[in-house]
Order: structure tokens, then sequence, then C-alpha cells
């Protein structure tokens, strides 16, 4: 085997191992050895805390939709930490002022330095989390928190699902990734525990929460914190919050890069999760979930040079260097033709999804710069896709 043949089929290895034999591990293992936790009728003390600049547009809807919430009310407390909020997001918060809700008007400094400030005010034997525009459905607290009752977990995960909508090349790829990624939530939690939660609906106990190094992931770090305390953090289907996809690809693009810069800080943080002896299965989790997901582009890269340097060697080559150029030409295809909608079109649906893969691996190169490079996210300016209708039930 010559040393291109060895690099391709290493990079080919690593590429099929993270996106079909992860999943298929996963499954396997939630088949085999299903680990059942408690879930009872448990009503706990509960803080919900969101985090939120400029979000006028949507707040009151939040706001709305909490107070709405089959809990209660004198088990929950509402916080509000505005980041330094310039829109009329505050006056808004402070029209709910007689509901009991709390506002926290801080400054500009990011969401992580401001979240810890407003665990510092809660009084919650269990904290939510939540944003903005992520609506709940009435039932959604109860359920989130029914795991808690067994005390061998100690966070809940919650089920962040999306709205209808027209459907475009960003939204088709995303809600596709999206249910694959809960899908294997679920498999995760069967067995030990999800690998980390969504920032729109995850719930931990007050006490495991520590404060939050900035420029990480709030859901990823405090996720990693449970596990690294010895506790499961398991997924509940049933809590369900809504949002809406987003239809821009550069604002998509920008939020995934984000996104997987604060990740990769916080594995970084919590690196030693990556050691199988103390964490056994969640170690390899970690690695083949929010690791070698994000840096696929690399092997992915080496796959198509060195099927294309051997493609003069035999037919399978030849196939194999088609079969990516045609995958990534239907990418720059998709990129370069006119912005449409399609409501019905499966068949678009379909082909948007090599556009999708290729922009959510571009966003993670970008990522990995930042992070090598010691760039820290700890501000940015939220776009949302705009006012959720009413599409919750």
């Amino acid at each position: 085997m010559s040393k291109a043949e060895l690099l391709f089929a290493l990079s080919a290895a690593l590429v099929v191992y993270t996106y079909l034999g992860f999943p298929l591990l996963v499954f396997l293992r939630a088949q085999f050895r299903t680990v059942p936790y408690d879930c009872g009728e448990i009503t706990p003390t509960v803080t919900v805390i969101i985090v939120a600049h400029n979000e006028v547009a949507s707040i009151r809807q939040k706001m709305e939709n909490l107070l709405a919430l089959d809990y209660p009310r004198d088990h929950l407390e509402i916080i509000v930490a505005s980041d330094g909020s310039d829109d009329g997001t505050n006056e808004a918060v402070m029209e709910y002022r007689a509901h009991g809700i709390k506002l926290l008007p801080l400054p500009r400094r990011g969401k992580i330095p401001n979240l810890n400030v407003a665990v510092g005010q809660a009084h919650g034997e269990i904290l939510v989390f939540s944003d903005a525009n992520s609506m709940y459905r009435p039932d959604a607290l109860r359920k989130l928190v029914r795991p808690l009752s067994d005390p061998a977990v100690g966070g809940v995960a919650g089920n962040q699902t999306y709205l209808p909508d027209g459907g475009n090349e960003v939204s088709a790829g995303e809600k596709a990734y999206w249910n694959f990624d809960q899908a294997l939530k679920h498999l995760e939690s069967e067995s030990g525990s999800v690998t980390s939660a969504t920032g729109a609906i995850y719930a931990i106990r007050k006490d495991l929460f520590e404060p939050l190094p900035a420029g990480v992931c709030d859901d990823a770090m405090n996720s990693y914190r449970v596990v690294a305390r010895g506790y499961r953090m398991v997924y509940e289907h049933t809590a369900v919050a809504y949002e809406t996809v987003s239809s821009d690809g550069r604002a998509e693009f920008r939020r995934k890069a984000r996104i997987c810069a604060r990740g990769l800080r916080a594995i970084g943080v919590m690196r030693q999760l990556l050691n199988p002896l103390p964490y056994g299965f969640y170690a390899f989790q970690l690695l083949s979930h929010k690791l070698l997901r994000r840096l696929m582009i690399w092997p992915l890269l080496l796959m198509l040079v060195t099927s294309l340097w051997l493609q003069s060697v035999n037919m399978f080559f030849r196939v194999v260097a088609v079969g990516q150029l045609l995958f990534y030409g239907l990418a720059l295809f998709i990129f370069l033709m006119p912005r449409q909608k399609s409501k019905k079109n499966r068949i678009f649906r379909i082909i948007t999804l090599p556009f999708y893969f290729c922009l959510a691996n571009f966003a993670f190169l970008v990522a990995q710069w930042w992070f090598v490079s010691g760039r820290r996210i700890d501000k940015w300016e939220v776009q949302r896709a705009g006012d959720l209708g009413t599409g919750l039930h």
C-alpha cells in the first residue's frame, strides 16, 4: 500500500467512524446496556434564567410563555439578565414586575459574566436556562424536572424543536442535522449521559453549578461539569421548546462558528473528561460527538486530495473522486443559485444537504482558527429569524 493509499484509508476510516460508526456504536450500546432512572411527578423550586441582549422583538412573548407554564407559580422564579440592552428590552421586562419577574439590568459584558450574576441571585433548587426566542410547551417545565427525582441525575437536557417554515437551503439542512442530533442524545441518555444539552431548554441542580469561565458555551460547560461531578445528564424528549430556523446563510455560518469556538474552549477547560479511565464511554462520546465532528474538514479534505491523486490507479478511486466532486459541486450550485424558498419540494430539501454540510464544516474551520489564535467570543449581536408566530401547541 502506497503512502497516498494509506492516507486515504485513514482519512476515510475517520470520516466513516464519526458520521456512521459512532452513531451505530451508541445505538448498539443503548440496546444492550440500558440504564434506567426514576421519573417522578415533582415540583421543586425552579429558577428560569434568560440572558438577553436587545431582544425586544421576542421578550414579551417569552415572558407570556413562561407565565403560562403549567407549573406552581409559587415554586417558579424568573430572572432576566439584560446584557446591556438598549432597544427597549429592559422596559418590556419591567412591564411584568407585578407578576414577580425579576430584571437584572447589567452592563454589556457578554452572556457568561451576566449569567453568573443571575445564578447568584437565584433561589430555586433547580436552575433552568433558556433563550429569549425559545418558547416552551405548557408542560415543558414539569417534564423537564421529572428525571431530577432520581438522585443520580444532576441535569436534564430538553428537546429543542424547530417550528415548520417555508424551507430554504439553510433550514432544510439544519432541521435534518438537528433531528439526527436529538436522536443521538436520546440514545446516549438511554445508556448513560448525553454529551451536552442545548441552551434553549435544560436544567441542572443549583448545588452543581460553578461560575463559568468567559468564552465558553454555557450549555456545554454546565453539562460537562454535571458529568465530572459523577451525576448523569439525561435527555427528556417530552420537555419541548420551540424555535424558528435561521433563513440567512451568513447568520447561520456566524452562529455555527461562534458556537463551535466556544464549544472547543469548553472542551479545553474540561479536557479531563476525555480520559476514559475515570469517565468511561462518556470520554468516547465527547471525543466523537463534539471534537471529531468539528474537526472533520481535515480528513474530508485529505480524502478528496488523495482520491484525486489516486484516480488513475483503479476504478474505485475514480468513482470516489467523482462522487466527492459531484457532492461539493452541488453544494456550490446551491450556494450560487438565487435565494428562494420551497414549501413542499422534497427534492429541493434533499439537494440542499450538501450545501449545509459544507457550510457547517467551513464554519468549524473558522472556529478552529479562532480557538488556536486565542480569539475569545464573549459578545455578539443576535439575529433572529423573526416572530415565532402561532405555531405553539
